[in-house]
């Protein structure tokens, strides 16, 4: 059985939303009362779960957005602000995946793509979303890490690195803006059923996936909505006292 939660009254921001985590959690948020703003840099997608929602009669603001160019940030946190009024929630989701390498044979190219997007995309996204919580005296921000943010990843180090980036920023921010009735949070997945998860497999050198299945405590991927309920756990108001920590959702993948 699945918790139910009340978003009734609240604005909730999702980054990447096109697809995976973001795009359940677009639906879950909905379903849940929320008054959506999402975005993802593939304007189809977005548009498509936009549309579908709206389908539903459920308030949807819509946007292209890469989260590596700031003026496209800004944009889109002033939009949600502009249609809503303000910001409550915010879940920075947007990442990209990385081809197994050694960090050898990695170059710069692969290291400024994916941390643009994975650790300074989070950056860019929780420096807007700040300045408006700021003005209206309180807000909640989860930044999506991942396992890999917690713990070695061998052949995905420029992930990793970026992921760990994640919890650093987050855990940071926590202590600054605790203070100011803003709670910032981390939740980091492992190996998840999510196109990303089936890009990186697909790629050269990618796990097989009973691989995946033998190195985890539980011998299972992650479920997408099972993620999608700790972002509505985390985040909501009656989990006010939760600040500053990373959440580990890996089947105990990090307790070795």
């Amino acid at each position: 059985m699945k918790t139910h939660y009340d978003y009734s009254d609240k604005v909730v921001l999702i980054t990447g939303a096109g697809s995976g985590f973001g795009q359940l959690a677009a639906q879950c948020f909905a379903e849940a009362g929320a008054q959506l703003a999402i975005c993802d840099v593939n304007e189809t997608a977005v548009e498509t779960v936009a549309e579908a929602l709206r389908g539903k009669g459920m308030d949807v603001l819509s946007m292209a957005c890469d989260v590596s160019q700031g003026a496209q940030v800004e944009a889109f946190v002033g939009a949600c602000v502009e249609k809503y009024g303000r910001l409550d929630v915010a879940v920075n989701n947007a990442g990209v995946a990385q081809q197994k390498l050694r960090i050898h044979d990695c170059d710069e190219a692969m290291w400024d793509h994916t941390n643009d997007i994975n650790l300074k995309g989070v950056f860019l996204c929780m420096k807007f979303e700040l300045t408006q919580m700021l003005k209206q005296a309180g807000g909640s921000i989860l930044n999506v890490s991942s396992a890999a943010g917690v713990m070695g990843a061998p052949f995905l180090g420029i992930y990793s690195a970026g992921k760990h980036g994640v919890i650093g920023l987050t855990k940071s921010a926590a202590l600054e803006y605790g203070r100011k009735n803003i709670r910032v949070n981390a939740i980091c997945p492992a190996f998840s059923k999510t196109p990303l998860l089936e890009k990186g497999l697909n790629v050269a050198g990618g796990k097989k996936l009973e691989n995946l299945l033998q190195g985890n405590p539980m011998q299972r991927l992650g479920e997408t909505e099972e993620i999608v309920q700790a972002m509505l756990w985390a985040c909501c108001d009656d989990n006010g006292f939760m600040n500053g920590v990373a959440i580990s959702l890996d089947g105990g993948l990090a307790a070795g």
